[in-house]
């Protein structure tokens, strides 16, 4: 802000003076453009106000109620470490002293616990170069479009991302079409403020759509992206003149469904995670404790 004062007393706009700097979006950046040419800056900053508190709520929601799968994913990575260095090779010991023939389960987590033991340098050194690889990979231009497209496609996961892009969508065009930005430019503005590279390309793709001549309608009906409700709402607003007043009752269906959603979020997520750790404790309890029924059964024979 020190330096957009500093632009401002060398004689910049206010647009220019906020556009040297990437903490202002190219939404912030066109909606004060117009707000400027217009004589309404005051009318841009409150439109942009609304925006911005309502996507930090929405993102806030989602951030918590994907923090208690998060907790217990971890949990579950931090006692498969656990396990596998100190309390299975404790059990292979005892079982190598006898001599016995193991069961398979048996077999296969002493198998694990030794490979971690023996390699665990190489396992942490692989994970963290994946890791890095994949940062390094969704960073590009093509990993982040199909690292978008991806987590659409997510169970559960997916239909929640998909609901707050629909959400944004609306609001964020909605807002440019009332703050006076041409219809094109929206479009071009809506891409880049969308936070998600696939349905970006799609919204350039109804963009270029409407340089041709198209309506929106039918451009957005040809990427296969936007749902029935979406494309009806857009119809008639484009014959009643009314597409930015249906775009937001669009935007405030999609952040009801999205509460909706999220409020059921951990009753869906939780009989995943109740089966995956049920998974695995059967297998530790058939790994560690079949040796000792069969030690039991031997020594009464």
């Amino acid at each position: 802000l020190g330096s957009v004062s500093d632009g401002l007393d060398s004689g910049l706009d206010l647009t220019t003076a906020l556009g040297r700097h990437p903490e202002f979006s190219t939404l912030f950046v066109s909606m004060v453009q117009v707000g400027e040419s217009t004589g309404s800056l005051a009318e841009s900053f409150q439109q942009l106000a609304i925006y911005l508190e309502r996507e930090k709520d929405t993102r806030d929601r989602v951030k918590q109620a994907l923090r208690y799968p998060a907790v217990v994913i971890g949990a579950i990575v931090v006692a498969m470490f656990i396990i596998n260095i100190f309390v299975i090779p404790a059990f292979a010991k005892v079982y190598a002293g006898l001599r016995a023939e193991l069961p398979i389960f048996t077999k296969m987590l002493i198998a694990s616990s030794n490979f971690f033991v023996n390699h665990w340098p190489v396992l942490l050194v692989g994970v963290a170069g994946a890791f890095i690889a994949a940062r390094l990979y969704v960073r590009s231009a093509n990993g982040r479009y199909r690292w978008h497209r991806i987590k659409l496609r997510l169970p559960i996961v997916g239909k929640l991302m998909m609901q707050a892009a629909l959400a944004r969508f609306g609001r964020s065009l909605a807002t440019t079409l009332r703050a006076g930005v041409p219809l094109v430019q929206a479009f071009t503005v809506v891409s880049r403020a969308i936070d998600n590279e696939f349905i970006g390309a799609r919204v350039l793709q109804i963009r270029d759509g409407i340089e041709r001549g198209d309506t929106i309608t039918r451009t957005a009906t040809a990427t296969g992206l936007f749902p029935p409700l979406v494309l009806q709402m857009i119809a008639v607003g484009e014959e009643t003149g009314a597409v930015d007043e249906l775009l937001l009752e669009v935007a405030d269906y999609y952040d009801r469904e999205l509460d909706y959603s999220l409020k059921n979020l951990s009753s869906a997520i939780e009989p995943i995670l109740i089966g995956v750790i049920g998974i695995m404790v059967l297998i530790l309890a058939l790994g560690v404790f079949l040796p000792m029924w069969d030690l039991a059964a031997a020594a009464r024979r």
